[in-house]
Formats: C-alpha cells, sequence, structure tokens
C-alpha cells in the first residue's frame, strides 16, 4: 500500500482527481487530497480526506480569466493563499511515497517542490491551442524531472507534441471526467430535441449568464417549433432555488410545478416549458441531444459524448471571449458560437440561428453525427480512461 497526495487546481480538476483517487483507494492504496482552488466538493462528496483549509475564488485560478476577475481574486488573498500551501505541502511532503498532480502549472511546481515523486495528467494543456503545445516556465523543467515518473496528455495530439518535446513517453488514455457520462449515454432517437443547459458553476458569473440563457429562451418562445422541445437547466447548488425563483417571479414566468425533492422545477414562459435542475448534472447530458453553454469542464463533457456545443460568450471572470475561443481550439469543430455582434440582441438572434441550424444538421445529415463521433474520440478518447490510468500508476508502484 502506498500513500498518495492528490494535488488538483480547479472545480474540473476536482472532479478528475477524485475520480482517480477513487480508483487508487479501490487498489488498496491510502488516498488524501490537497484542492489548490476551491471548497474540494468532489473529493468531500466522496469522502476522500482534504489537507488543509480550502478556500473558493471567484475565477477559480489564473488561467483565461477577464483582467478584473484576476484583480479581484489577487487583491483579494490568492498570491497569500497559493504560498500558505506551498508552505503547507513542504511541511506534510514526507507523509507521503508520491503525489498525483492533475491540472496545470501550480499543482505540478507544487509536487516539484515536495522532492517526491509524482504521476501527472496534464488535463490543462493542449496542443490544439496552438498546434504545438508551449508550457509555461519552468513547467517543462518540472516534467523533465527525474521524479516526474508518469505522464497523461488529455489529447492523442499533445501525447505526441510532448512527447518529442520532452524526450520521454508522454500517454493518453482518455480523460476520466467523461467515463461515467460515456457508460450512461443516451441515444435520442424522438423527432423532439432536448436541450441542455449550461450556464457555469462559480455563483459570481452563473447569475450574469443565466440571464443571458433567459433572454435567448425568451426570444425561442416567438418561434412555434420550440413549443415541442424539452429544455434542462443543469444549474449549481450554490444557486439558491428562492434566487431563482425571484428571477424568473420578475420577468412573468408561469411557476407550473416543484418536485417534491425541491431539486426539479417547472417553469413555462408563453407557450414553452422548461425544466430547472440541481443534482441531476450527468442526467441532464446523458439524455440531451446538444447543450447550450457558458461553462467549461461541463462543455468539455459534452463533446466527448459526441454532442455538438453551442456557445454563448459571457462577461467573465471565466466564461469570457477568449475563453470561449481557446476552449473552441481545444474541442474542435462541433463546438459553435456567434462572434460577429455588436450588441446583446445581435447575440441572442446570432445564436438563436446558430441553434436553429445544428437542429437541421442533426436531423437532416447524416455525416454530422458520425463526425462528431470521430471528433470526441480525437480530442477526449474513449470510455474506462479512469481504469487505464490507474492500471499504469498500478504496474509502476508494483515495479517501484
Amino acid at each position: 500500500m502506498s500513500k498518495i497526495l492528490v494535488l488538483s487546481n480547479g472545480h474540473g480538476e476536482d472532479a478528475s482527481g477524485c475520480l482517480l483517487a477513487r480508483g487508487l483507494i479501490s487498489i488498496g492504496n491510502k488516498v488524501e487530497a490537497l484542492p489548490i482552488v476551491g471548497s474540494g466538493e468532489a473529493y468531500k462528496k466522496e469522502k476522500i480526506n482534504i489537507i488543509g483549509k480550502t478556500r473558493i475564488f471567484n475565477t477559480g485560478g489564473l488561467g483565461y480569466n477577464s483582467l478584473k476577475g484576476r484583480l479581484y481574486d489577487l487583491f483579494n488573498g490568492q498570491i497569500n493563499y497559493f504560498f500558505k500551501k506551498i508552505w503547507l505541502i513542504i511541511l506534510i511532503r514526507k507523509k507521503y511515497d508520491y503525489f498525483l498532480v492533475v491540472g496545470d502549472i501550480v499543482p505540478i511546481s507544487f509536487a516539484w517542490l515536495s522532492r517526491r515523486k509524482y504521476f501527472t495528467y496534464l488535463v490543462a494543456y493542449s496542443s490544439h491551442y496552438e498546434g504545438k503545445l508551449r508550457l509555461p516556465w519552468p513547467c517543462k523543467y518540472f516534467l523533465k524531472s527525474p521524479n516526474s515518473i508518469r505522464i497523461y496528455a488529455r489529447d492523442l495530439l499533445t501525447s505526441f507534441d510532448l512527447s518529442n518535446q520532452l524526450k520521454k513517453e508522454v500517454l493518453f488514455l482518455g480523460n476520466p471526467f467523461i467515463d461515467k457520462l460515456l457508460k450512461n449515454n443516451f441515444n435520442n432517437s424522438n423527432k423532439f430535441f432536448n436541450i441542455a443547459l449550461l450556464p457555469g458553476s462559480r455563483i459570481n458569473e452563473l447569475i450574469n449568464n443565466l440571464d443571458l440563457m433567459l433572454d435567448i429562451i425568451q426570444k425561442l418562445a416567438n418561434y412555434k417549433f420550440f413549443k415541442t422541445i424539452e429544455f434542462n437547466f443543469a444549474l449549481s447548488s450554490d444557486l439558491n432555488v428562492h434566487t431563482l425563483q425571484n428571477k424568473l417571479k420578475n420577468r412573468d414566468w408561469q411557476f407550473e410545478k416543484i418536485f417534491s425533492n425541491n431539486r426539479k422545477l417547472l417553469y413555462s414562459y408563453k407557450s414553452m416549458k422548461v425544466f430547472f435542475k440541481w443534482n441531476s448534472f450527468e442526467k441532464i447530458l446523458s439524455k440531451a441531444d446538444f447543450a447550450i453553454s457558458m461553462s467549461g469542464t461541463a462543455a468539455e463533457q459534452v463533446a466527448g459524448m459526441s454532442k455538438p456545443v453551442i456557445q454563448v460568450e459571457g462577461k467573465g471572470p471565466q466564461f469570457t471571449r477568449e475563453f470561449a475561443e481557446a476552449q473552441r481550439r481545444l474541442l474542435g469543430k462541433h463546438v459553435y458560437c456567434f462572434t460577429n455582434y455588436s450588441n446583446k440582441n445581435e447575440q441572442i438572434d446570432g445564436t438563436i440561428n446558430l441553434i436553429i441550424k445544428i437542429m437541421y444538421l442533426m436531423k437532416l445529415d447524416n455525416s454530422f453525427l458520425k463526425s462528431c463521433k470521430n471528433n470526441a474520440k480525437n480530442r477526449l478518447g474513449d470510455k474506462n480512461a479512469t481504469i487505464k490510468i490507474i492500471s499504469d500508476i498500478e504496474k509502476y508502484l508494483m515495479n517501484d
């Protein structure tokens, strides 16, 4: 049995780190987690012990975020918080045999400073962004370290590119965060569409994203065709039920039904019916034909399930125009976004035209869904990624 500490840096990274932690525990290891950004909710749900105090920041990290969001977090203690985490790693590093990194340069640098051997699932970087991966300094040096014992890339192109750059093996075994969704993926044979709406998970921008999505739906209500379509909002637990109800009341939406567990509401606007659901994320994605998205990891999961994604650019701090553009490069040609607008009304009209276009392609072009499947396999991989990565780690542990 080995003692392993999982280091992850963000909401999506925590979800993947949790899946890998569960896999390592299942083969007899003792595993704990240190989420660097956020509350580590994924680990808490699985009762995986979290080391140190956690704190949620608006941007969720220092990646593709708005300047305003970055500055807000910096002035509210993000740098000081990170230095405290580094000091914690130095204090506790000898308790662990190995570290497992899930994310980017931040947890990689933490693992390197520990002077312990570490596995890296490099979920935050891809060669699809630029054609050739330009790792931030000094990430390449850390990954070349003798203590960096196994590296797993998020796509095939990145594995080839990094293997060449680092002069060491970089494997692509798939992405754990789509495993369960691929297993339960549902092929909708009905003539009516099921559309997932993904406004994001961070409460500070979720409210603004939700407002923009509601504006789109209200304009869709002018089309008779959309009265037969099922719309499902996948909502974060951070959004209070009463906050949503007040918002819909102010918009003249009609309350239809609240379900017994209080985690599912049905409202109507004109003749359209829309579900608002909490804790139903996986079910919503599994049954959806496609998604309208202002999210990060959730959009990757939809694309990995061979389903199209229609983005709506937001104001951030995370889901900005820059973030959306980078996501399209990452996930390939079946992520769509209307970008040629000068005001909100033009953005809404252009997005609605995209929605109609994708619906026609899905029903009338037989090659379209096949292309979605090929793209998903190349960009995100097949199912059972968690099992494959854990099996590879286990082989190393047995031979070390």
